[in-house]
């Protein structure tokens, strides 16, 4: 699988989108475990996209056709996690997001794959979200997580305010919080009073299920 998962990786990093689908059409028809492809081929050929392009050796429409192959690889890969994620119990409600002012959305859409997939029920709201659009929808749709994303120091402190208005509505400790984002450490986590950080996909989903294995 290793070959496979190469061949993805690549796919993404050329920003090849009928390379991208083609190699998740592949792992379906191997019947490869799909969180594993996302993770150790597209997922990581998203993540080195990212670095090339904070490191100055890619420029945006490198990082924009990176995005695109993503996609068109997920396009393929979600029809069957959608499909298994019916026949599996709710895990739980989350509400998803890219904090107001940051307009990054590929780790995002990373750990809201993750989490459907892994059967809970997942509200993605986008990038660029309003603090009152997290919360109305948590209320609404009687979430137990909210994960505030923030690639850009600026828009970390909006995830200690959402917590805050949380705190202000009597929700904090109902509606649990999840951060992450490049510039978003463990310690800031524990300072704005977040319940759980996600340094990738997979850690994100794991504090996920932790905060409803404890609730």
């Amino acid at each position: 699988m290793d070959e496979l998962f190469e061949a993805q990786k690549k796919a993404v990093l050329a920003g090849d989108k009928e390379a991208a689908r083609r190699t998740a059409q592949q792992a379906l028809d191997a019947k490869v475990d799909l969180l594993e492809s996302i993770e150790k081929g597209f997922g990581a050929g998203i993540r080195e996209v990212g670095d090339l392009w904070e490191q100055g050796e890619y420029f945006l429409p490198e990082l924009v056709q990176g995005a695109d192959a993503m996609k068109a690889a997920m396009d393929v890969i979600q029809p069957e996690l959608k499909a298994r994620q019916q026949s599996r119990k709710s895990e739980g409600v989350v509400v998803i997001g890219t904090v107001e002012g940051d307009i990054h959305d590929i780790g995002k859409t990373l750990v809201a794959t993750f989490l459907e997939a892994n059967g809970f029920k997942v509200f993605d709201l986008g990038k660029d979200v309003p603090l009152s659009l997290f919360l109305e929808t948590a209320e609404r749709e009687d979430a137990n997580i909210i994960c505030l994303s923030s690639l850009l120091t600026t828009t970390m402190t909006g995830q200690g305010r959402l917590i805050e208005m949380l705190k202000e509505k009597g929700l904090y400790g109902r509606i649990s919080v999840l951060v992450g984002g490049a510039p978003v450490t463990p310690e800031y986590a524990r300072e704005i009073g977040a319940h759980g950080y996600g340094a990738n996909a997979v850690a994100a989903l794991n504090q996920a299920l932790k905060i409803m294995e404890a609730s």
